[in-house]
């Protein structure tokens, strides 16, 4: 089954039943403790997206420090800016 493109936004919903088996699929068979959650950056990464489109961008935001996320932001748009 190849994988859906993640589909994130400021507000969190639910998958669809194609969305929630693709996902189902992509997802680690376990969690490991390897130096951190889950043993490799993509498994980390792919968890993290299927939080993400669940809850939404506005939830994360809610953790960190606002400035850190402005400044994340900031960086993010120079780099798109300067490609």
């Amino acid at each position: 089954m190849n994988p859906l493109p993640w589909n994130i936004h400021r507000e969190g919903r639910r998958w669809t039943r194609e969305e929630a088996e693709c996902r189902l699929y992509q997802a680690p068979e376990k969690i490991e403790f390897v130096g951190g959650i889950f043993s490799s950056e993509r498994e980390r990464l792919t968890v993290l997206a299927m939080i993400l489109e669940t809850m939404g961008i506005d939830k994360v935001v809610e953790f960190g420090k606002l400035e850190d996320w402005k400044a994340a932001v900031a960086d993010r748009e120079r780099k798109e800016m300067g490609s």
